[in-house]
């Protein structure tokens, strides 16, 4: 894995400049750096060498050096397309994938990309016509963010810290940022927290032609199920797709391992890995926290070298200010924190791991997935009944079983479901910001679901989750927290020929009797004791509910609650209302409490202390 950056036109300093901006990402590429500069561009690279370990440096021409790419990825059909090439008479001069990308472009264009197998995130600086060309991977596996300058200069990187090293570049902060996040615990692709810097969207290309810039979208996850597949027929290619991409994925001139979980995703990536390594953490806070022994027994039983570590509170803690920082956005997932940790471990062993994200996005794993088929009795019902009866229920003052349902029963799926994470809802907004508009969540949603209209509730809420959750959070801490530790983390799930087979398997084999992933959970059964399979999702468990009942973590949240920056942005009197209410044991509020945490260290460490 790698990391790049590049800015057009001039500026003082200019080596100076692209040297540092590439130095705030050595830790996606600490073996080697490299760099590009003419009167119209500066190209900045730093290389974590995986594929040709001797030759395979960047920036890279092709043969009359016209060209000039800097490329942060895997391409794992880079012999396929090798030998095509060969044939249409390209030269190579060295065996990495990158020069493959290089002519592959030469000789395609834009028609490069549907063919690629791969993660990415790249640029082209074409010297002769002075067009630069930026494209990230379907899927968003790699990032890539840039901003244009007042005078129309263009500056990209696969980090916003980058960015922020160019004297010209003003940071400000984007308050409507912090409205949607407060509500997707996430920041909203394609806008960030940071005013005018964009994240190129996944599936995207983009041109920069004489100060302008044009975006276009060249693939798109639609799933077109196949009503008559059966579920022996959805097994079977669901088995044979994924077997293929992880070999695929397992391409490298160094040492490959995997993560293992207590999950069927990750044991599913594990079960091809005898022999092998694989790494686990957990937390010192009781078994519902701590699968750490149960991976254990199952990596004995597939004969993998298997490592642990458990996170102890204080460890967790003292590594916050850390993941926001690597991060570049906050992101309220407490698995962050998870995730930094078993990288940490995985790089002290090898350089590459396998993971097991997209899974659940691509067939069916979260249990809100049910809740069409749970619902679909009840939604027969008039609609203004239905309204009525959650008017009634929201009316008592007290809980009662049931209650969620009939008020979630009463709304449309664009209503009710925005993704997989809902903290604050408009009315919470108003209540708890200063000064920046609380706007319904719906109204982001809105156009993704129309882009999906027509098909059934399941695909339509996997699909807002494919383009926005896993987007904004899955993928997000996965490629931050792996390359903190300079680690290259793969995703076979997110294969195009997978998802080829995941949007042809119909609603009722991906959600089968109440179980999410059936299919694919059948499919992995050929390769894992069956007890394995059958494990009900849990995510990543962390006890931060447990933790904000204790004094000293509540503590540190009340001091980061009324503190100069939470005047700044939120009622403090709501904020410890919520912080008071929980560690009373009145209310469950550790989610929001978190959200608004994170945010806060994350504002102190790229605003407050600048």
């Amino acid at each position: 894995m790698c990391g790049l950056c590049g800015f057009t036109g001039e500026v003082i300093n200019r080596d100076q400049i692209l040297r540092q901006m590439a130095q705030s990402i050595t830790h996606r590429g600490p073996d080697a750096e490299g760099y590009y500069t003419d009167e119209q561009i500066a190209m900045g690279f730093r290389r974590l060498s995986i594929i040709d370990l001797e030759t395979g440096s960047q920036p890279l021409t092709n043969e009359d050096g016209s060209l000039v790419l800097t490329f942060n990825g895997e391409i794992y059909n880079y012999k396929q397309l090798r030998g095509e090439l060969l044939q249409a008479g390209h030269r190579f001069a060295t065996e990495s994938d990158s020069e493959v990308l290089l002519h592959g472009f030469e000789q395609w264009g834009e028609e490069l990309l549907p063919r690629l197998r791969s993660m990415f995130a790249f640029a082209i600086w074409n010297k002769k016509d002075r067009t630069l060309f930026l494209a990230r991977d379907p899927f968003g596996i790699k990032p890539l963010y840039y901003t244009r300058l007042p005078d129309g200069r263009l500056l990209y990187a696969s980090e916003i810290k980058c960015l922020l090293l160019h004297p010209d570049f003003e940071k400000r902060f984007r308050p409507e940022a912090l409205d949607r996040y407060l509500s997707f615990q996430y920041s909203f692709p394609r806008e960030t927290f940071f005013q005018d810097v964009y994240c190129l969207q996944p599936g995207h290309y983009l041109w920069y032609r004489n100060g302008d810039v044009a975006e276009t979208r060249y693939w798109e996850a639609v799933f077109d199920p196949q009503q008559d597949m059966t579920l022996d027929e959805a097994v079977d290619r669901i088995d044979a797709a994924f077997t293929d991409s992880v070999e695929a994925h397992r391409i490298a001139d160094v040492e490959v391992g995997c993560f293992l979980s207590g999950g069927v995703d990750s044991s599913f990536v594990a079960s091809y890995f005898g022999g092998q390594k694989a790494f686990t953490v957990g937390f010192d806070n009781g078994l519902h926290y701590n699968e750490t022994q149960y991976a254990a027994e199952l990596a004995e039983q597939l004969h993998i070298d298997h490592y642990k570590k458990l996170i102890t509170k204080e460890e967790y803690w003292d590594a916050v200010p850390k993941v926001q920082y690597a991060l570049d956005q906050p992101l309220a997932d407490p698995a962050c924190v998870a995730l930094y940790f078993v990288s940490q471990l995985a790089a002290q062993h090898v350089k590459v791991v396998l993971s097991g994200e997209g899974a659940d996005e691509l067939f069916g794993g979260y249990r809100i997935y049910n809740e069409p088929f749970s619902l679909a009795g009840y939604q027969k019902l008039p609609r203004g009944l239905r309204r009525l009866l959650a008017r009634l229920a929201q009316a008592l003052p007290f809980r009662f079983k049931g209650k969620s349902f009939l008020v979630r029963g009463s709304k449309t799926l664009e209503e009710r479901f925005i993704g997989n994470a809902y903290m604050f809802d408009k009315r919470e907004k108003a209540r708890l910001l200063k000064d920046i508009p609380a706007t319904d969540p719906a109204e982001q949603t809105a156009a993704w679901y129309t882009r999906c209209s027509g098909m059934d509730d399941v695909t339509r809420m996997q699909y807002l989750d494919i383009n926005c959750w896993m987007v904004g959070d899955i993928l997000l801490k996965a490629d931050r927290m792996s390359m903190a530790h300079s680690l290259e983390l793969r995703v076979p799930f997110l294969d195009k020929e997978v998802f080829a087979v995941a949007a042809r398997v119909p609603a009722k084999h991906r959600i089968g009797g109440g179980t999410t992933k059936y299919a694919m959970r059948l499919a992995a059964q050929r390769h894992l004791p069956k007890q394995s399979t059958e494990r009900p999702k849990l995510g990543f468990p962390v006890p931060v509910r447990v933790w904000l009942r204790q004094q000293d973590c509540y503590d540190k949240v009340k001091e980061a609650f009324l503190s100069p920056a939470a005047e700044q942005f939120f009622h403090t009197g709501e904020l410890m209302r919520f912080l008071d209410e929980h560690f009373a044991g009145k209310a469950d509020n550790s989610r929001k409490i978190w959200t608004v945490y994170a945010f806060l260290v994350w504002y102190r460490l790229y605003f407050s202390e600048t």
